[in-house]
């Protein structure tokens, strides 16, 4: 028997002891609770707020936590030991190109805190996403916000700017697909900036939802890390394999940015079943094509129903849409919130636009109906 089996048996061994009943019946039993509408808020409501894969983990990694229950009682370093081959494989890099963290999100801090110096640029878009932001907070940073350009893209011409104005090394964050807009920005213009910018300039290019885009004119910055020591791609397992709340993401840099950045992260943050199901989540192709394919059924039951109302919206590359709307957005917020679904958030300065996370097919009808009910009460 393998690892893998001797694991699993020891864990349905143990659940089934623990309550009593038959083996297969408790198996069963967990792997539903493990299935069950996980994209469902623990009050009931319908979760459409937080850019979740609502098919959540696949088969294969709810099979790998169930089997990672024996080893809870365990430090994770022997085991985590083993994602760093399995990532580099899956992204085409060697090993000591790649570290990982309680999702990107730590990825993200442990780069803000061990790059940050005095009144050092750190240069973003505005709307993006917020975390980069909030880690910079307790750090001596000069803040520099740039507007989105006409195309809801990263205008890469004026943040580029910025860092030559202010002649000294600079932080730039570019997150590709951009949240909350899911727009993308060009990957061939990023690419010139990062051929043409010194080393001084360090780029983080967030790549949270890279599995989800299908767009020729986009691909990923990894190409660079080799040669420039001053780009790191951070990437997450919570998107398309539905893994947020089991908190595993990954930097993937030049081996020496690697090693400094590392030193950053939370000793331990990464929990036995996050590592286990990242795991087998990799090897599970088939869960990234049925999750493509739901969303883009869900896409399009969104856009129709956007169009039939003659609502404008951005262009969505993600598992997320910004539309406009012609009411206050927490008022929009609270209206869908009284009829049990939970919606986006406030993103400022799109005053007049709301964020729609997807979810199954027939949650974006129920979203839709909705929607149509309150354009009959002039409300959108």
């Amino acid at each position: 028997m393998d690892r893998r089996g001797f694991l699993r048996a020891g864990a349905l061994a143990s659940v089934a002891t623990a309550s009593g009943g038959p083996l297969a019946a408790e198996t069963d039993r967990l792997s539903a609770l493990l299935s069950a509408r996980p994209h469902m808020a623990p009050d009931g409501s319908l979760r459409l707020n937080a850019n979740e894969n609502p098919m959540g983990l696949s088969k294969v990694a709810r099979e790998a936590v169930i089997e990672a229950i024996t080893l809870a009682n365990r430090y994770t370093d022997n085991w985590e030991a083993d994602l760093f081959p399995a990532i580099a494989a899956k992204v085409g890099v060697a090993p000591e190109n790649v570290f990982t963290g309680g999702g990107s999100t730590e990825i993200l801090q442990a780069a803000i805190q061990a790059l940050s110096s005095p009144n050092m640029p750190l240069i973003m878009a505005e709307p993006t996403f917020e975390d980069a932001l909030d880690y910079s907070y307790n750090h001596p940073y000069n803040l520099v916000k740039v507007p989105l350009d006409f195309r809801y893209a990263h205008d890469l011409g004026r943040m580029r700017e910025a860092t030559e104005k202010a002649r000294r090394p600079s932080l730039v964050y570019i997150c590709n697909p951009n949240n909350p807009t899911a727009t993308l920005t060009p990957s061939s213009e990023i690419d010139e900036w990062i051929q043409d910018a010194p080393e001084s300039v360090f780029f983080i290019i967030d790549e949270a939802y890279y599995e989800l885009v299908e767009e020729p004119g986009y691909w990923s910055a990894i190409k660079w890390i080799n040669d420039r020591p001053n780009v790191l791609v951070a990437r997450t397992f919570s998107k398309i394999y539905g893994m947020a709340g089991l908190r595993l993401g990954y930097g993937i840099a030049h081996a020496d940015t690697v090693t400094r950045l590392k030193s950053f992260i939370a000793q331990g943050s990464r929990n036995m079943m996050g590592i286990q199901a990242g795991l087998a989540s990799l090897k599970d192709e088939g869960h990234i094509e049925r999750t493509l394919e739901m969303n883009n059924r869900s896409r399009q039951v969104v856009q129709n129903t956007l169009d039939e109302l003659g609502l404008g919206y951005l262009p969505s590359y993600t598992n997320f849409l910004m539309h406009e709307i012609n009411v206050d957005p927490q008022t929009y917020i609270e209206r869908y919130h009284m009829e049990g679904i939970a919606v986006g958030r406030m993103f400022p300065p799109m005053t007049n636009y709301a964020r729609i996370s997807f979810g199954l097919p027939e949650d974006m009808e129920r979203w839709s109906d909705i929607l149509r009910s309150f354009r009959s009460r002039g409300w959108v």
